[in-house]
């Protein structure tokens, strides 16, 4: 049942015939039931509808039906139907979660009434419920990938967009960016998050294993293979594989790994028979893969089949406004990861994080978070801000800008988005921190610590 339906129970004929009607004649759908376990069996935490059910009926009597209900759904509409002596034990009922109940004999427009006003309560609940799901997939996205930056918002915006799909995705970014974090929240935000999500590191398979790692094989398909054996691929099968750092993947794997995702099917060492694979692929790659592609390295074609979608993990440098807020999460995760109280972190700190650059990325602010926790020192002496090795050069107008920015975010995340402790904190007047922020794109609401989802 998909539509709005009140379940009507009693086991006298003749009130089943009236009250169907009733509820008829005022154009409501309605399914008459002689029997509560018969009701039973229609409720549950999605059914779109509210139950009618008389107190006193021979096995399950109602007030049994209603307690079973509302174990299933606490939040269900159950309205009893009661005689006179019976109203007493009816007011007890509703203390314990039923929603009105009907004294007979009732008026059939005091049941239409009763029970438009329970549906009308049941539609509220089900879209509240919808809506506290989608903020739920939101915040599941964010507490993987942190951050209000440009960068950050739109990472999240296109996971969030492709995520129903079944679109094959290719994920790149520099070592240590978080492109597996971004290729389990895309997997936890689809529809096949309740399936097995199969990491394969294509870089660390042994070459001469390879095959039988990913395809398995069948008993006696080469010497030691004494049983049959499934393959990755297969261990994935409803739910996503993959396959980071690609561009390791040997070319005649690549060869046999594109027609894997041209086919959705594989074929074990030692059988002629086809498996089909229900699989969604994604890869990741730290290299140009269209540089690689273009000198040889890499197929063409499997590129082209592996990037229907784009995914960029940016480097830190590119988003230095989150470092501070993401080096208190990974602080606060170290510390509960250790049964530690989680430190306090002195603005002093919070600064220094953010005006050094991370070469390995959230990576190495992980380490750096997890030192912190343990009370070790950090050893995180400023060491400039900008150009790294074979970067263009960056001007001293552009460091200064990105330091300025960075220290800004570092003491509006260490006060919690108040602007008069930061301005305070930065010896600012109050009208200069409201021009930089303006400048620097910065918003107060990014670091408040009740930070809604972007």
């Amino acid at each position: 049942m998909t539509g709005e339906t009140v379940l009507f129970v009693d086991d006298e004929e003749h009130l089943r015939l009236a009250a169907a009607q009733s509820l008829q004649l005022a154009d409501l759908d309605v399914t008459c039931l002689d029997q509560a376990d018969k009701a039973l069996a229609l409720v549950g935490r999605s059914f779109p509808g509210v139950l009618v059910t008389d107190i006193r009926m021979p096995g399950m009597d109602g007030i049994d039906l209603m307690r079973r209900s509302l174990e299933i759904d606490p939040e269900f509409p159950v309205i009893l139907v009661t005689g006179h002596g019976d109203v007493e034990l009816a007011v007890q009922c509703m203390r314990e979660g039923a929603y009105d109940f009907l004294e007979k004999p009732y008026a059939p427009s005091r049941l239409v009434d009763t029970v438009r006003r329970a549906l009308d309560k049941r539609r509220l609940t089900l879209e509240n419920r919808a809506l506290r799901s989608q903020v739920g997939g939101r915040d599941a996205i964010e507490a993987r990938l942190t951050g209000r930056s440009a960068q950050m918002v739109a990472l999240r915006h296109r996971i969030r967009a492709i995520a129903e799909t079944e679109a094959d995705v290719l994920i790149v970014g520099a070592t240590g960016t978080g492109k597996e974090v971004a290729a389990r929240a895309l997997h936890r935000a689809s529809s096949r998050s309740e399936r097995p999500f199969v990491h394969i590191n294509c870089a660390a398979l042994p070459e001469a294993l390879i095959e039988s790692e990913l395809f398995g094989h069948e008993a006696g398909a080469f010497p030691g293979a004494t049983r049959a054996r499934y393959g990755k691929f297969e261990h994935g099968r409803g739910g996503t594989v993959f396959l980071d750092e690609i561009e390791s993947m040997p070319q005649p794997m690549q060869a046999k790994l594109l027609h894997v995702v041209q086919d959705r099917a594989i074929t074990r060492l030692g059988s002629n028979d086809p498996v089909e694979l229900d699989v969604r692929f994604i890869a990741a790659s730290k290299t140009d893969l269209e540089a690689a592609a273009a000198a040889g390295r890499f197929r063409s074609d499997l590129l082209y089949r592996l990037n229907v979608v784009t995914l960029r993990v940016p480097d830190l440098t590119e988003r230095r406004e989150d470092v501070p807020r993401l080096f208190v999460q990974l602080v606060n995760e170290a510390a509960a990861r250790y049964k530690r109280p989680a430190p306090a972190i002195p603005g002093a700190v919070l600064n220094a994080v953010a005006a050094r650059d991370w070469p390995g990325n959230v990576r190495e602010l992980r380490n750096a978070a997890d030192r912190f926790a343990l009370g070790l020192d950090l050893d995180i002496g400023v060491n400039g801000v900008g150009a790294g090795p074979g970067t263009a050069p960056v001007s001293l107008a552009e460091q200064l800008a990105e330091h300025e920015k960075a220290l800004i975010a570092a003491s509006l995340t260490a006060h919690a988005g108040s602007l008069k402790e930061t301005y305070e904190a930065l010896g600012l007047s109050r009208k200069a921190l409201y021009e930089k922020m303006q400048k620097y794109g910065l918003s107060r609401d990014a670091f408040t610590t009740d930070e809604a989802g972007a």
